[in-house]
């Protein structure tokens, strides 16, 4: 089975060979990789630790409004804080003309 143009895909004894070369070049460094990659595992558990522990405070807390509360309705069901005097009547506005143009315009 060919995965590109050039090339096959890898068997057993290639990347076994690629691993053993890897191991050659890079083994003294092996430890300190896996000491910092460690490392960097736990930080990020710690990490989704506290957001989850964000999360469960920010859930647990009751509901807090930040909209003033609701006035009271008149004996109309209007708002209280409406009155006539203060209401403004909005014009109409006039009905579309639907005379065809005249041909001299």
């Amino acid at each position: 089975m060919e995965t590109m143009a050039l090339f096959t895909t890898l068997g057993p004894t290639e990347v076994l060979i690629i691993l053993m070369v890897g191991l050659l070049l890079f083994g003294r460094r092996l430890p300190e990789v896996g000491r910092s990659l460690g490392k960097g595992i736990v930080e990020f558990k710690r990490g989704l630790k506290g957001i989850e522990d964000d999360i469960d405070q920010e859930s647990s807390r009751p509901a807090i409004t930040s909209s003033p509360a609701r006035p009271p309705l008149t004996s109309q069901g209007e708002d209280a804080r409406v009155s006539r005097a203060e209401e403004v009547e909005q014009p109409t506005p006039e009905p579309a003309r639907t005379e065809p143009p005249t041909p001299g315009q």
